[in-house]
């Protein structure tokens, strides 16, 4: 028999339901955490997404895996005041930092300092409601989920300031998708696009100059795709809600192919649990993690050697993050022994530490962010 589970509905859980290890932009990566004490080891980011000024969270990562709150800095632009239903609202590549500001239509860029994060400008995302970023090298690319969906690329100098790349801008497979991320394959010749309303997952071609031919449009396994990761042989690992519906969540894997056709490897194995749309895979590519916005857990899987995948519990709880903790983004450490997972339900983000084999322990949590907190990132 199945347990109790902490539910909300599938509306408040679509509202709010929507991390890679790519190559850092732009030269050797700088850590936050290099001016602090030895127990102090890495970082984890967010951000407000506050509609009155949105700001980038910085929490500092001891060696145990406990988290204390850094500093806050604004961003110059507007958030969305609430969930913006999408993966990759803030990249943190090593020199730079990026977020996107939904309200203001606008992405944010801040270098990385070794005692802090230094502002370095506001530009103009390309289209409405910026949601998700992805950077490869000096080529940014930005999902905008309002008015006519599309995605537009920008060149990264470097000092970090963004110039629109001409002739970028491509629609998907519709005007209105209610897109949830952008993220560059391993490779970087090819841009992933997942689409809730559509149950599509658009794919784009990446020239060399960095304009992009698209999209190939795929049909999802299941429905309501949602975040996604690559492992370090480029499988591609998908999150489906399956519509907020109760206990119905899944995850599919995909061999992405140099045409941008997919091959389903795993097609739809059920998480067994509510709202699954966050998704993380570690360094190793053995471990994938989704956050179950439904159900207050995490669900873990098992990636094999051929790409198929299964839970690492049978009841497909892994962690769990608590009653009305609605858990939406996460991310892993730099290692991948810890997994932080941000609780839009509570404003906390908690702490897991990750097993040998691919268990999750839990450790602690921190509080104090807004509920209309988006976007994580850590080291």
């Amino acid at each position: 028999m199945k347990p109790i589970r902490w539910t909300v509905s599938a509306a408040l859980v679509l509202a709010g339901c929507g991390r890679q290890d790519a190559a850092s932009p732009l030269g050797p990566e700088v850590s936050l955490s290099a001016s602090k004490s030895v127990a102090q080891q890495g970082m984890v980011l967010t951000m407000s997404n506050a509609a009155s000024g949105n700001s980038v969270h910085v929490f500092y990562r001891s060696s145990d895996g406990s988290l204390s709150a850094g500093p806050v800095y604004p961003t110059g632009g507007t958030g969305s005041g609430g969930g913006l239903g999408s993966q990759g609202a803030l990249f943190y590549g090593g020199r730079f930092i990026f977020v996107v500001n939904a309200g203001s239509n606008d992405i944010s860029t801040f270098a990385v300092r070794r005692d802090g994060l230094e502002f370095v400008g506001v530009t103009p995302s390309g289209g409405v409601r910026p949601v998700s970023v992805t950077v490869r090298g000096d080529l940014l690319y930005v999902l905008n989920g309002g008015g006519t969906n599309n995605i537009a690329g920008f060149s990264v100098d470097a000092d970090g300031n963004l110039t629109p790349l001409a002739g970028s801008v491509r629609g998907l497979s519709a005007g209105t998708t209610a897109p949830a991320q952008v993220e560059f394959s391993p490779s970087g010749r090819v841009l992933v696009v997942t689409e809730k309303a559509t149950n599509k997952i658009s794919t784009y071609l990446v020239d060399g100059g960095g304009l992009t031919t698209g999209p190939i449009v795929n049909s999802s396994v299941g429905a309501t795709p949602f975040g996604f990761a690559f492992d370090r042989r480029g499988l591609l690992i998908v999150s489906e809600a399956f519509g907020g519906a109760p206990d119905a969540s899944a995850a599919s894997s995909y061999i992405l192919q140099n045409n941008g056709l997919l091959s389903v490897r795993s097609a739809s194995v059920p998480t067994t649990e509510t709202a699954a749309c966050w998704f993380v895979v570690t360094n190793s590519g053995r471990f994938a993690y989704t956050t179950n916005t439904g159900s207050g857990s995490i669900s873990g899987y098992r990636v094999s050697h051929d790409g198929t995948l299964t839970l690492i519990a049978a009841d497909g709880l892994t962690g769990v993050t608590g009653p009305g903790s609605a858990p939406t983004d996460l991310a892993l450490s730099r290692n991948s022994r810890y997994l932080f997972v941000l609780n839009s339900g509570n404003g906390t983000i908690g702490s897991f530490s990750v097993r040998a084999d691919g268990s999750l322990t839990p450790l602690s949590s921190i509080g104090g962010l807004p509920l209309s907190a988006v976007g994580m990132a850590a080291e």
